[in-house]
This record gives C-alpha cells, structure tokens and sequence, in this order.
C-alpha cells in the first residue's frame, strides 16, 4: 500500500478495536493475587509474569544492601518476529497494528509476532497467535536473524525476548490487522511519534541493514554523507575509518564489566525497602519512581477480548540520546557502557545518556555532556517521543535524540564511554547481551535519516 492508504488504513484500524483501558483497584485483578507469604504479585496459572523485589549489595563493605525495587520478573522467552517478502524486488515487511493496554495511544505499529511463550502455548484459552507457523516447527521459513536480546534492566529481570526475520517462502494470507510496509516506509514511520513500538524497533535494528539507493550516492551533505559512510565501513579499513579497532571494543566492554562490584538478586516484594502498598498502587514512599497499578481491559482485534493485569507506571518521561560526531568524514556515535541491575550481564552498551522518568540534566555526571544537551549545545538530527513496552509499561515514554556535536567536544573520553561506527555497532547485533533495548531503538531511528 501508499503511505497515503497506510494512513488511513491505519486510522480504521483505531477505530475498528473497541478498545479500553481503566484503572482498578487490586482486589479487582483477575486470577492474579499478592502472595500472602512473600507479597508477590502473580498469576493464578504460575504463568505470564510476577511483580517481585530486586535487592541490590555492595561487593565490598561487608555485602551491605545499596538498592532494592519491585521488578517484573518474567523468565520465559518469547517470539519478536518480523515476515519478510519481497514484492516486485522490493523486500518488504509484514507489520501488525496491535493493541497494548499500557499504549499512550492504544495501536502501534509491532511485529508480525509478538507473543510471551504464555500467549502463544494459549494459557489464556484465547485464539491463537496469527503468523506464528512461519517462525517455529518445520515449515518455517528461511531464517535471516534469531538473536536473544534483553529488555528494560531498570524494570525487568533478566528479561530476554527471541529477535527473529524469517523470509516468506510461499504465499502469505493477508489477515485485516496486518499490512505490508516496504523499509522505506517503515524508516519514515520511524519519524512519527509513539507509532513504531519498541517490539518492532529492537527486531528493524537486527536486520542485516540495507541502506536506501539513493543514499548510495553523495548528497552534498556533510552529516548525510558521514552517516552512510558509517554504515559503510568495513573491516578491513578499520584503522582508517574507525576510532577504535573492533578487539579494542570488546575488550572496552569486557574491562567494563570488571568494574562491576555489587550483585543483584530477587526477593519476596515485602523486603523491599522504602516501598508500600495500598489498594490501588504499589509505590516508593517519596514517590519519585515508578508505580505498580491494575488495569481492566477490553480489546475486540486481540486473541481474548477482556483479562486484567498489573502494569508498571512510570512516572514521567525518560531521554536517550545518542551523540554524534564526524572524525574524518566518518560519524562515530558515543557509546556508553551502562551497568543495570537486571540485566542478565550486568552490563550492556547504551545511548551515550539515558535518563529515567524523572530525571534531570543533574543525573548526568559528566559537564561536558550536560552542556551538549542544553539548547543550542548541539545539532538535533532526529527527535521523537517513542512508546517502550505496552504489555507491561503504561504509558511509559521516552525521548529519542539523536545530537549532531562539533570538533570542539571531546574524543578523549571517560572509560565508560567508547566511540563507534554504525557498522561496528550493528554488527554487534548479530549477538545478544551488547546493545541494550535504547541503544537497538536508537539504531533504528538512525537508519531513518539515511
């Protein structure tokens, strides 16, 4: 279809759903309840996921506890997949316009799958998951990317989900909350905030990339064409291309993983500390993070139409920013290696800021960083508001920046922070635990301004 026809397919399709959401009380959840031993909140089925606590200790001063929170621990791995096609030598992608309940505005654009291992094994007794035979059992089809990837470390527990491209090898049935978008439409879709959801950016971002035609050729513009040229980098010219050659990366990300000296583990939700609960949120008592609520909702195009959950609340919106900056007529990215306590790893590359809901330009350490925020610090190159996980999330937000910085900011970096190529970056994706969830989201939108 046109972008035009997009558009407005799209609009039918919010108004096709019979969506809502409300806010409820706990004691109106569904199948799901607080353990009365731990205070866990879980479902009957022992399946989905559970809200417990996270406590975090120092590794030195005697194991003395530095942080506890509630967090979502949701240990089974489900399916992020993407359908591709091509249709007259253009690939294309099967999208779904897919209703969440934490969605600021109730569709995005996912997926062609995008199931917990609950959703899809139908422990909901609901219908079953469209699209799903392309991606498991022995008549899928050719698999171009399956990646485990992680999650939001700061909310989730270990949380991976499978990252997967499958090539259509025969006819695909089109069903009505589906459509083919080509790259060229998804990158521009990129440009428009909260419709690309953050399923569907972490699989674009492990696509073997594939720059426009047109980009191919010089633009005349010095950003343009130090992007392509970003993308473009090989290997074999490292040393004249790159800051940093591809074995002093990894052996950056591995140093900074030896400086993580604390250890995380979960524990039941009532030794969290600084935390209450009432009958219609768990929260911190200075109320400064995020909250865990329950929601009822009602969603005609889903695979059941009515269930209850809890949601995790943020409080605010949060900010990644990726700096960026020509060195030689090649853009390198600033990229941080960020410690999160449940991250699997402990530690994985991100934006080179990232700032949780309520967070200010005080929580960035670093002044020469804080300066090329304020306005006029830098060159913005991509801006938008962009929705994180709908399924667990309620209206959680985050600003996606992309800042454009000239000769005057610094190459000469704090260890924690490491130049990279888009292509140095992206190759990484071949493999999970590098990039986090942010960094992938990023990547994405970079693309677009190809």
């Amino acid at each position: 279809m046109s972008t035009a026809e997009f558009h407005a397919w799209w609009a039918e399709r919010r108004q096709a759903g019979g969506f809502s959401v409300e806010r409820i009380p706990f004691d109106a959840l569904d199948s799901w309840e607080f353990d009365p031993l731990t205070g866990n909140l879980g479902h009957a089925s022992g399946r989905f996921f559970t809200v417990e606590g996270l406590q975090v200790r120092d590794g030195g001063n005697g194991g003395a506890e530095i942080w506890s929170q509630p967090v979502i621990n949701q240990p089974e791995i489900g399916i992020l997949g993407i359908l591709v096609k091509e249709f007259d030598g253009v690939l294309h992608c099967l999208m779904q316009a897919k209703m969440e309940p934490g969605n600021a505005n109730t569709i995005q654009l996912s997926p062609t799958v995008q199931a917990t291992r609950s959703n899809y094994m139908k422990v909901h007794r609901g219908a079953g998951t469209r699209y799903l035979e392309h991606f498991t059992g022995p008549h899928r089809g050719q698999v171009l990317v399956d990646v485990l990837q992680s999650e939001q470390g700061a909310w989730f527990w270990r949380k991976r989900n499978r990252n997967m491209v499958v090539l259509a090898t025969g006819d695909v049935p089109l069903h009505e909350n589906f459509c083919w978008l080509s790259m060229a439409q998804i990158r521009e879709l990129t440009m428009v905030d909260n419709l690309v959801n953050m399923d569907a950016r972490t699989v674009l971002s492990c696509m073997p990339f594939m720059l426009p035609d047109e980009a191919e050729t010089p633009s005349g513009d010095a950003f343009h064409d130090a992007l392509v040229r970003s993308y473009q980098y090989q290997a074999a010219k490292e040393s004249r291309s790159a800051l940093e050659t591809a074995g002093g990366i990894l052996s950056w990300f591995t140093e900074a993983k030896t400086r993580c000296d604390w250890t995380a583990r979960l524990v039941p939700l009532t030794d969290v500390a600084g935390w209450k609960r009432d009958d219609w949120e768990v929260t911190d008592e200075g109320a400064e993070n995020f909250r865990i609520i329950a929601v009822r909702v009602a969603a005609g195009t889903r695979e059941v139409n009515r269930w209850t959950q809890p949601l995790l609340y943020p409080r605010g919106e949060g900010r990644a920013v990726f700096i960026a900056r020509p060195v030689g007529g090649v853009l390198h990215l600033l990229v941080r290696a960020r410690p999160e306590y449940g991250l699997m790893d402990q530690v994985e590359m991100a934006p080179t800021v990232h700032l949780h809901p309520g967070q200010g330009l005080d929580g960035i350490p670093e002044p020469f960083l804080r300066d090329a925020l304020l306005p006029g610090g830098a060159t913005t190159r991509y801006d938008q508001v962009l929705s994180e996980e709908g399924g667990r999330f309620h209206h959680a937000l985050t600003r996606y920046q992309i800042l454009e910085v000239g000769e005057e900011f610094p190459l000469e970096t704090p260890p924690h922070l490491c130049w990279m190529t888009a292509r140095q970056l992206t190759d990484l994706l071949r493999h999970g635990h590098y990039l986090n969830i942010e960094a992938r989201s990023l990547l994405t939108c970079l693309l677009s301004l190809c």
